[in-house]
Parts: structure tokens; sequence; C-alpha cells
């Protein structure tokens, strides 16, 4: 059974490629481009992971991996940023953090990474 995650972006096109780079290689991906649909998706679908990119319009990723903590605290979350820094308080909130230089496989270390960790918990 692949492993199911969910990718968080405001820009569909973006979704789009990283959906198909993830499921080229064995992941089953969930997308959502906001908080309202994350949280409605993590409501009615299990993920091993949420992968969440940093900037995004309109909306605060802070907030949203703040919401899905609260609703969902052993999820390990998984920041996608292009800059080499963000605020400390968002990385304190994050399980790991990649650096979209790193995609796709700095990625897929990160999430077998979490997998290995959850399976051992």
């Amino acid at each position: 059974m692949p492993l199911a995650v969910l990718y968080i972006d405001d820009l569909p096109q973006l979704l789009k490629l990283r959906k198909a780079t993830l499921e080229s290689h064995g992941y089953s991906v969930k997308t959502a481009p906001d908080s309202h649909t994350a949280l409605k998706v993590l409501e009615e679908t299990s993920v091993a992971a949420v992968l969440l990119e940093y900037k995004q319009e309109g909306i605060d990723a802070e907030a949203v991996g703040c919401h899905i903590k609260q609703r969902f605290p052993n999820l390990p979350i998984i920041l996608v940023s292009a800059y080499a820094e963000v605020p400390e308080r968002i990385l304190w909130l994050v399980d790991e953090y990649v650096m979209k230089s790193e995609l796709p496989n700095g990625l897929f270390d990160v999430l077998k990474r979490c997998h290995l960790n959850r399976a051992a918990a």
C-alpha cells in the first residue's frame, strides 16, 4: 500500500507537478490549495505526513501548521520552502524542513525518515 501524503500549496500548477512527482515514486497524494480544504481532507483521509508550502498567497503557513498540530498532534508536518531562512517559531512547529533546491530527492529522504520514525513510535 503506498504511503499517503497531503500537499498544501496555493499554486495549482505546483500542486499538479508535486503530485505527479510523488506519485511516480509510489506515493499516494492528496492536495489542498488552502487551509480549509486541507483540514477537510485530513478529517476524511488518513495520511502519513503533511507537506506544507511556506510562502502562499493569503495563507499563513504557521496558522495552518498550528491548526493541524492541534487536531492531529502526531501527524508529521514537513515545511517546503525556497527561503533559506524561515522564522524560528515555525521551525519549532514542523517536524522537518526541506529547501526547494533539495527537491525531489531531499523530500523523499525526509518522507522516508518520517515514516520510519512513526513506525518506530
